[in-house]
C-alpha cells in the first residue's frame, strides 16, 4: 500500500455535539497517530471549536474540522470526491446527521427540515461515498429501532420492501407531499416524523447493500444501519420525561464503534439494522396506536 493510502480515513456527519460528537472522540481515542477523523457539521465556528476540543483531548489519531451540510448534494458529492484524490478513498463514514424536531411545534412545520437532514442527508451521503469506501470499509447510517417495516401502515410496505435507492427517495418526497397537502393520515402515513423518517433510512441502506453485497461481502466491507439505543442528547430530552435508563452519548458511541472497528466484519449484519450487534429484523415492529398518535402535536 503506498503512503497516500497507508493511513485511514474517517468522516462522521452531524457531529458538533451529541453522538456524532462521541463517535469522533471515541474514533479518535481508538484509531492510530498515522489515522485521520474528520468532524463535519453545517456551522464554521461550531466545527472548528468541537474539532479543536476533541484533538485536544488525548486523540490518538488527527481530528480535522470540516464544513458539510448534508442537505448539500453536490457538497457532500464534492467533499467524496476530494478524499478520494487525496486519499484514494475512505474507510469509515458514519452518517449521524438529523435535525432537531420539537414537541411543541407542529409536526407539519418541521417535516421539510426533518426529511431533509436525516433522509436527503443519508441518500446523500450512501450515494457520494459508497463508490469511494475502501475495500474493507464501514459505511453506517445512525437510525433508531423505529426503522424496522412493521412500523409503518401495511398500505405503505410495498414502497420500501424491496426498494431501490431511487424508489426510496420518491416514497419519502410522496409522504412529504402528504404531508404538505394533509392528506398523509388517510393514506397511512403516522404523524410522527421520526417513523417514516427512520424506515425510509433503513429501507435506503438496504437498497445500496444489496447492489453491493457480494462485492463487499468478498472484501470483508460494511454497509449497515444502528440503533445506538436512548441516548441522553439535547436532540431526544424534550421527548422524554424519564432519562434514567439513557446512555450517554459517550456510552452509546461503544457499541457502535465495537462494530465500526471490529477486525473482520459479520457477514449476518450485512445490510441489516442493528443493536448492540444484534439484527433488528426488517419485517418487525407495530404501527404507532392511536395514544401514541395523541401525544404527538
Amino acid at each position: 500500500m503506498d503512503a497516500m493510502t497507508a493511513s485511514r480515513i474517517a468522516l462522521v456527519t452531524g457531529a458538533n455535539q451529541g453522538l456524532g460528537r462521541a463517535l469522533v472522540e471515541g474514533l479518535a481515542a481508538r484509531m492510530g497517530p498515522d489515522d485521520l477523523v474528520l468532524l463535519t457539521g453545517r456551522d464554521a465556528r461550531r466545527v472548528a471549536e468541537a474539532a479543536e476540543d476533541v484533538a485536544s483531548s488525548g486523540a490518538r489519531a488527527k481530528v480535522e474540522g470540516r464544513v458539510l451540510d448534508v442537505t448539500d448534494a453536490d457538497a457532500v458529492a464534492a467533499t467524496a470526491a476530494e478524499l478520494a484524490e487525496r486519499h484514494g478513498g475512505v474507510d469509515i463514514v458514519i452518517s449521524n446527521a438529523v435535525a432537531r424536531v420539537l414537541p411543541d411545534r407542529s409536526q407539519a412545520e418541521q417535516a421539510d427540515e426533518a426529511i431533509d437532514v436525516a433522509n436527503g442527508g443519508t441518500h446523500a451521503v450512501l450515494r457520494s461515498f459508497g463508490p469511494v469506501l475502501r475495500p474493507g470499509g464501514r459505511l453506517i447510517v445512525v437510525a433508531s429501532s423505529l426503522g424496522t417495516l412493521g412500523h409503518l401502515d401495511p398500505r405503505l410496505h410495498p414502497l420500501f420492501d424491496g426498494a431501490t435507492l431511487d424508489q426510496v427517495e420518491y416514497a419519502v418526497e410522496s409522504w412529504r407531499s402528504a404531508v404538505h397537502s394533509r392528506t398523509a393520515e388517510e393514506a397511512g402515513w403516522p404523524r410522527w416524523l421520526n417513523v417514516p423518517s427512520k424506515v425510509a433510512q433503513v429501507a435506503a441502506v438496504r437498497a445500496v447493500a444489496a447492489e453491493r453485497r457480494d462485492a463487499d461481502l468478498a472484501t470483508g466491507t460494511l454497509i449497515a444501519s444502528v440503533c445506538p439505543g436512548m441516548v441522553d442528547t439535547a436532540t431526544s430530552r424534550p421527548w422524554f420525561s424519564d432519562f434514567s435508563q439513557a446512555q450517554t452519548p459517550a456510552e452509546a458511541a461503544r457499541a457502535v464503534l465495537d462494530l465500526v472497528l471490529a477486525e473482520e466484519a459479520d457477514p449476518a449484519l450485512y445490510g441489516e439494522l442493528v443493536r448492540f450487534g444484534k439484527v433488528l429484523p426488517w419485517h418487525d415492529g407495530t404501527p404507532p396506536t392511536e395514544q401514541d398518535e395523541l401525544l404527538t402535536p
